[in-house]
């Protein structure tokens, strides 16, 4: 399919990182921008665990946006070993939680009181099984004697398929997938288990971080693969399988922190996070099946009602920022200072 402009339904971004204080003020608006809703991620300090915790950060999301924005952000609960299984229960039907996120334990950002041990989770689970709420993984084991590029291959064998099998009711998105051992895995999986694609993701493979030199604007977690795990994710992204749906996991840190001797894990993606997705259909030549991926599969999964405004993107040449200012920090873009060919009009 060609073409030079493209109206669909306003998308949604299923997996954002939007951070608090300065940072959040610097970076709502560019997920504002193009999508109508965004699951939140909560890993704060301290972490989101509570219904009023959730419903304060909300807030705080909106005090950033004008009013005349339409923008929904979506909370979630972190998952702790002590979770309290009534708290997330309660939220949820009160429509504060929209998902539960369950990190492993020092496995990415923010992730120090994330899970020890699977089994403390497992009445929580049930709960959620029981009443359709999501639970959001990211799905990678941090056992040291693991190498790092097969950590996810190795957590859908040693507890993601445990899970399933434990708990077979319950909705599970697997997010930012970077393999194509987790592409196999969710297309062969029952209809409760589907996934988020990056951007970044289907951009870059693990050649990025070391163009040139050591790139830490290039790393991120589940850090980029090989060549043949980035195409498997772009046959899966442009398939039209309703199993797969946007998430940037757009993730800032302040340059210093990406820069510094022991840099932070996160690719920042927002300011142009849609038309980066829409270079990459382009390319696959699958604009066709951008608006599902984009606006229609991650409301179906969730129970949710898709979007009625629309969003149009044009063919136009533009650069990414190559900095963004957040407080006395500077945020870079991934991509930031090159060309995308794709514009969300205003």
């Amino acid at each position: 399919m060609s073409t030079d402009t493209l109206t669909m339904r306003r998308p949604d971004d299923w997996h954002v990182h939007l951070r608090d204080g300065a940072m959040l003020a610097a970076v709502s608006h560019w997920t504002a921008r193009s999508f109508a809703r965004a699951i939140v991620m909560p890993n704060l300090v301290p972490p989101v665990t509570t219904v009023a915790a959730a419903e304060a950060y909300r807030a705080r999301i909106m005090a950033t946006l004008p009013e005349s924005v339409r923008f929904t952000p979506l909370m979630t609960c972190y998952l702790t070993d002590t979770a309290v299984p009534a708290e997330i229960e309660g939220g949820f039907h009160a429509g504060v939680f929209a998902a539960v996120k369950l990190y492993p334990a020092r496995a990415t950002t923010n992730s120090a009181a994330g899970i020890t041990d699977m089994a403390k989770t497992y009445p929580t689970l049930e709960r959620m099984a029981a009443i359709g709420m999501p639970l959001l993984i990211h799905g990678e084991v941090t056992d040291p004697d693991v190498d790092v590029f097969d950590r996810e291959a190795v957590f859908i064998e040693r507890v993601l398929a445990p899970l399933l099998a434990r708990f077979p009711q319950l909705r599970i998105v697997l997010e930012h997938v970077t393999t194509a051992d987790a592409v196999e895995f969710v297309s062969a999986a029952g209809p409760n288990l589907a996934a988020t694609i990056t951007a970044h993701h289907l951009m870059i493979n693990r050649n990025a971080l070391f163009a040139g030199g050591l790139r830490p604007h290039m790393y991120c977690l589940p850090v980029a693969k090989r060549e043949w795990h980035r195409l498997a994710l772009r046959r899966a992204a442009t398939s039209g399988n309703p199993k797969f749906f946007l998430g940037s996991d757009t993730a800032p840190h302040p340059a210093r922190d990406k820069e510094s001797d022991c840099g932070c894990a996160g690719i920042f993606s927002a300011p142009a996070a849609l038309e980066l997705y829409a270079q990459v259909f382009d390319e696959e030549r699958a604009l066709d099946r951008l608006e599902a991926f984009a606006s229609l599969n991650g409301p179906r999964f969730y129970g949710l009602a898709a979007n009625d405004e629309p969003v149009t993107l044009v063919r136009r040449r533009w650069r990414i920022p190559s900095e963004i200012a957040a407080g006395d920090a500077v945020v870079k873009p991934f991509m930031g200072g090159e060309e995308v060919g794709w514009r969300v009009e205003a």
